[in-house]
Order: structure tokens, then sequence, then C-alpha cells
């Protein structure tokens, strides 16, 4: 993966859509159509953000995605949009910092909770992907993820058409979980898993973030993200206040800042200040145990060890979510194993991976199944070693899903 010709620690812009109201743009429209309308509008809020010190402006193509931009009539004109919505904020930079082609949520759900499948999320994220790609940007942010499924959707979108960095944002409360309910430390195991450069979160309250941070530096590998909120609508906290919190996220790991609903230039400029007094080589990345694996299920984080006694191989029959289950809570190993090992095993683990909460070792003696075992589990699962599977296949399989090898 390319990495950014910046170094550490970076500064991100604040918000667009509190911005854009605040100028006049009417509640429940179509953000990007509202924005190509009155592109002025936009070039005013950025170049703002550039002259406070943004090395990094996002698009305004929060929901430039056929779901999104139906809402406007526009959906088979992503491309398009994507690129003239691009080139405003390229106009914006004007070579003084980077652009980074912004993906959102999509609100779509897999089975049994939607009737989306991933494939389907994929294609959408792909479709948007390169049009970002094809207009050019310096790196892709996935940002205020709701779902792994969305978040996993969006990354092997973007990987698939450019090796442009990707960073990836969850939003969460207090808990550390994302409204459909993963904790955040399993999303930035599985995300870092992927080959995201950066795993963060946004859109959430300062001390939330500062708190769950504290929590993923432990098992962090790639930059922490910082882009909280300056408060909620109608009483959103001045630029010194928010600014006050870079210490607290510095401390908890974050290197990336920025921020999100209700700030503004004012806030991006203290921030900036702030980041300034702060002594970032006095920090010393967190101690890790060599023999801590992390995993993680959909929702919820998980670690093994070498050793891990993955107890008997599940077969995936019609009784695979009561299999599960009866693994989970009768023998309490930690792990367990799914055999994946004709074309109709990938239907049934579908329909019920989601019920998986413990680590899971996917095994399969054929590399096309188990390939798309690894896409279709929306968790990070790993390799316990007693197949006969090509080394450079298994290596492709950790690089693109984040298979754990042990």
């Amino acid at each position: 993966m390319d990495t950014l010709p910046l170094s550490l620690p970076i500064l991100m812009d604040g918000a667009t859509g509190t911005q854009l109201m605040a100028r006049g743009m009417p509640a429940g429209v179509s953000t990007e159509q509202w924005v190509l309308d009155h592109p002025e509008v936009l070039l005013e809020i950025q170049r703002a953000y550039v002259q406070a010190g943004s090395q990094i402006l996002l698009t305004p193509t929060f929901g430039a995605n056929r779901v999104g931009l139906s809402r406007c009539g526009a959906f088979t004109r992503v491309a398009e949009y994507n690129q003239r919505l691009v080139a405003l904020t390229r106009q914006a930079a004007e070579g003084r910092c980077l652009v980074a082609g912004d993906l959102a949520p999509l609100g779509l759900s897999l089975p049994p909770f939607g009737e989306s499948s991933f494939e389907e999320l994929v294609a959408i994220y792909t479709e948007q992907a390169a049009a970002l790609a094809q207009a050019g940007v310096d790196l892709f942010v996935v940002e205020t993820m709701i779902s792994m499924a969305e978040a996993r959707a969006a990354v092997l979108a973007c990987r698939s058409v450019s090796d442009k960095p990707v960073w990836v944002s969850f939003t969460c409360d207090e808990e550390g979980r994302a409204p459909y309910g993963t904790d955040v430390l399993a999303a930035m195991i599985v995300m870092q898993g992927m080959g995201v450069s950066a795993f963060g979160l946004n859109c959430a309250r300062g001390a939330d973030v500062a708190e769950q941070l504290k929590r993923l530096s432990a098992y962090a590998t790639v930059p922490l993200i910082a882009k909280p909120n300056a408060g909620m609508p109608g009483s959103y906290c001045e630029a010194e206040e928010l600014a006050a919190l870079v210490p607290a996220f510095a401390g908890a790991g974050a290197r990336i800042f920025g921020g999100c609903c209700g700030s503004g230039p004012a806030h991006i400029s203290a921030i900036r200040r702030a980041m300034a007094k702060v002594d970032f080589s006095a920090f010393r990345p967190a101690e890790r145990d060599p023999d801590v694996i992390p995993c993680a299920s959909e929702k919820e984080a998980r670690f093994i060890t070498p050793d891990v006694d993955v107890g008997e191989m599940i077969q995936c029959t019609p009784d695979l979510m009561e299999d599960i289950l009866a693994a989970e809570e009768e023998a309490p190993q930690g792990a367990l194993k799914i055999a994946v090992l004709e074309e109709d095993d990938l239907d049934i683990f579908a329909e019920n991976q989601y019920v998986v909460k413990d680590a899971l070792c996917l095994f399969s003696d054929v590399p096309e199944l188990l390939e798309k075992a690894l896409r279709i589990y929306q968790g990070r699962a790993f390799w316990d070693g007693t197949g006969d599977l090509e080394e450079d296949f298994l290596q492709k399989m950790a690089a693109t899903y984040g298979l754990i090898l042990l």
C-alpha cells in the first residue's frame, strides 16, 4: 500500500454538513446536489479549513453512492457526481493539502437483519470508489461506519480499484459500540488485518473518543484517528473546548486529528495550536504480549494464543446455528472451528456466521471455498495449519482478508 507524503501527527478538516447548513443548506436535501448547485459555499468552507491548517480535506461525497443519490433521482450519475465533487475540493485545496475521497454508510444490512447481500454492498462501494480513484483522490476515508459488513465491503472496494491508502473510522457510543452492535476494538482488529493505513473514531463525543482510543491503542498497529463531534446540535462547544481534548487523544494513541459535526475552521485552528504544544515523542508504544493474538467476530474482539484449542470441527449442516451456540456455551474453549467443504456449505455459513462470538478457525481443503468463506465472514478468522494449502495462497488470504496464520 502507498503511504501518505505526510508525517505524523496529521491534522484533517472539520465538519462539512453542519457548516453547509449554517450557510443556508436546508435540512433533508441531497447534500451532494446542493453543493453542486452552490459550489461557492463549499469552496468558502474548505478554503477556510486550509487556512486553519488542515493537511487533508474530505470530499463532499458522503452520500455520493447509488443508494444516497437515488434520493435525488441521480443514482445513474455516480461517476459524474463524484468526479465533479472531487474537482471542487481539489480547487479549494489549491495544492496546499491532500484530497481524501469520502465514503460513508449505505444503511443496508445483511440477512437476517436486512435483505442486501455482501456482494451487493461491495458492488455499490466499488462503483463510488472507482469514480473517486478516477478523479484522482490522494487517499480514501471510509468514515462514520456503523457496521462491520459495510466497512469490510468499502475496504475491499477501495483496494480493488486503487493502491492508495485507505483510512477507516467508526462512530460509537460511550460503551464503544457502533450502532449495529460492533465493538470498535473488534472493528479495528478486522480493519487493520485487511490492510488499512489508519483507523479511528469520528462522529462521537470527545470524552468517549478519548476513552475508547485507550482500549484501541493497546492493539493498534496503525495510526489512530480522533475526529470527534463538537457536542450536540443546539449546544456545540467552543473551539478551545474541543482543542482541550487533544492531549487526552494524543495520550490515548491518536496521531491523526480533526473535527466532526458542529466543528468549523475555528475548531481546526484551535486543534492545530493544541497539537503544536504536545510532545508526541514522550509517548511510548503500548507493550504487547507476543503470545496474545487478536481475532474478532462480527461484533466481539477475541484473543487467542498459538496453542489455542479449537475443539471439535463443526460441519455446515442445517443445524449450524445450534452447533455454534452449543460449542460456545457447552465447551467454552475461546475458539471454534468450522469446516467449509463444498459449495453448498457457503450458503449455510453465510446465513449463520453472524451468531459467532468466539474466535473462529475456518477450514477448507479447497482454496476457492476458503476464500469465499473468508469473504463472507464479517470478522477476522485464523488458520490453524491443519490443512494442506499452498503458502502463497494463505499469504494472499492474510493480506486481503486478515486471515491469521498460526
